[in-house]
């Protein structure tokens, strides 16, 4: 039976050897060396009986069908994940895209049991009202250290949702003033009206997203999130406009002309709808789009595409609101996605969480309001969550994890576009960026028997969209685990009937 025991023994002798040179080229040495098992290696039934044993007990309490597995998380380590049952699994998933550098860091439980690093986590502070004199330090050196070039303000949150939440209140805080005239004073209308839920006080603005968006399951956000009817269905949402995001057909080298035809009409349908909107009273204060819609099927847009769509945004003086949620953090290669895009200048806000640990926003000054109390919540991030990301990013610096990124993603596309060749259209339309990868099945059902038949090999994967099946690997995983990744899904579709 596998398993590791994390020490302060192991610990030290594996955080010695990080880096060494070949051909003028570094060359990334996992982290993990002597830790982690050579292979997956599967005893039961994914999942196995124990897993079903503590769902069965877990649906007694709370609400658990999106329950998948129980982890050993004492166990699991690296690009491994253990689950109850001992089941070894290549975790090319992680926790949905969030776990930036692999299960039980040596050096992040390190950093965890410094005893300053401990009472930063126990005497977790209101950080609106009451932050450590180390905050400041936190924010400058650790989160504006990697802050998309041209955006030097954050704000930081606690998830995902909650920052395209406050981050599309800030537009609209934007928006008002230059209606205003640049006044940041209010109006007596305005703060009665808005106590009544109405205008002036309470504007009918609108937040532009795209077909297929995720952006939330707060209620804000949840208006603007578009891929599947369950995360919306019941409950009440603002009437916002949609776009359609532009559909590509893969290969894209085949297909330049049909695909320069779908920016053209997404682009012209923004802009349409920015015109009506302000038409009807409803205006657009802001747009939000993922430089990668992930949970709506890993639908990818040209740079082009994202260039004009920030043309369109400066031009009609609307908000560019960049949800880099799953996105950022490292995994196309780029600490943010829309640096791929040769952008002019920043987007107007860049929200963030997973990958980062912590969530928040990069935001330009006008955006920020005045007055206390408009952006806030008790927490308003986690300390605890920042140690964690300090120690991400010396060890995504030192350990060259964005190069080592590329260079696995190379060896991913390269056997998922000869799969994509030799398995007669089964799979198609490869797609990523770094180890941002996706391929479709032909349907759902063929979708879901792939990601169970992997699993049941030893490989944690994930779906989206209506075809997709999805890779979120840590930005350790090396092209060695690609190609143990590649082998289990070759064994997957040799077995057919799928």
């Amino acid at each position: 039976m596998f398993t590791v025991p994390i020490t302060m023994q192991n610990m030290s002798c594996t955080c010695l050897k990080r880096i060494f040179k070949l051909k003028n080229n570094y060359r990334f040495v996992s982290s993990f060396e002597g830790l982690e098992p050579a292979g997956p290696s599967v005893k039961t039934e994914v999942p196995g009986p124990k897993t079903k044993s503590y769902i069965e007990r877990l649906s007694k309490i709370q609400q658990s069908n999106s329950v998948q597995l129980f982890g050993d998380y004492e166990k699991s380590i690296g690009n491994y994940f253990v689950d109850v049952d001992g089941n070894v699994l290549l975790d090319v998933y992680m926790q949905i895209s969030s776990i930036p550098i692999g299960y039980n860091h040596p050096e992040i439980i390190q950093a965890l049991q410094k005893l300053d690093n401990v009472k930063a986590v126990v005497n977790r502070p209101a950080l609106g009202y009451f932050p450590g004199a180390d905050w400041i330090h936190k924010l400058e050196n650790v989160l504006l250290n990697v802050a998309p070039k041209g955006l030097n303000h954050v704000t930081t949150m606690m998830c995902g949702s909650c920052s395209n939440e406050n981050a599309m209140k800030n537009i609209f805080f934007w928006y008002q003033v230059q209606q205003r005239g640049g006044s940041f004073e209010f109006s007596p209308a305005e703060q009665a009206s808005c106590m009544k839920n109405a205008p002036p006080g309470s504007p009918d603005l609108t937040i532009l997203s795209f077909k297929g968006a995720f952006h939330g399951r707060t209620l804000g956000a949840l208006s603007t999130t578009r891929s599947k009817y369950v995360h919306k269905i019941d409950v009440p949402a603002f009437d916002w406009p949609v776009a359609t995001f532009p559909q590509y057909k893969y290969p894209l080298e085949e297909n330049v002309a049909e695909n320069k035809k779908q920016d053209k009409n997404s682009l012209e349908e923004v802009e349409y709808l920015i015109e009506q909107q302000k038409k009807i009273g409803k205006p657009v204060a802001g747009i939000i789009v993922e430089p990668i819609q992930s949970e709506g099927g890993d639908n990818h847009a040209s740079k082009e595409f994202f260039q004009e769509l920030q043309k369109i945004t400066k031009k009609h003086k609307v908000a560019f609101l960049v949800d880099e949620v799953q996105t950022g953090g490292g995994p196309t290669g780029k600490i943010w996605c829309h640096e791929h895009f040769d952008l002019d200048g920043p987007p107007d806000i860049v929200t963030f969480s997973k990958k980062m640990q912590i969530g928040g926003y990069y935001l330009k000054p006008e955006f920020i309001p005045k007055q206390p109390f408009r952006v806030f919540n008790t927490w308003m991030g986690d300390p605890g969550k920042m140690i964690i990301l300090e120690e991400v990013l010396k060890i995504i610096r030192r350990d060259q994890l964005l190069e080592n990124v590329k260079e696995t993603g190379k060896v991913l596309m390269k056997g998922l576009l000869e799969y994509q060749n030799n398995y007669n259209g089964l799979i198609h339309s490869v797609r990523g960026l770094g180890t941002f990868i996706s391929f479709d099945l032909p349907t759902s059902a063929q979708r879901d028997t792939v990601v169970n038949r992997l699993k049941n090999k030893g490989v944690l994967s994930g779906g989206c969209g209506d075809h997709a099946v999805r890779l979120r690997p840590a930005l350790t995983m090396q092209p060695k685990h690609a190609h143990i990744f590649l082998d289990k899904l070759k064994q997957v579709l040799d077995e057919g009937n799928i």
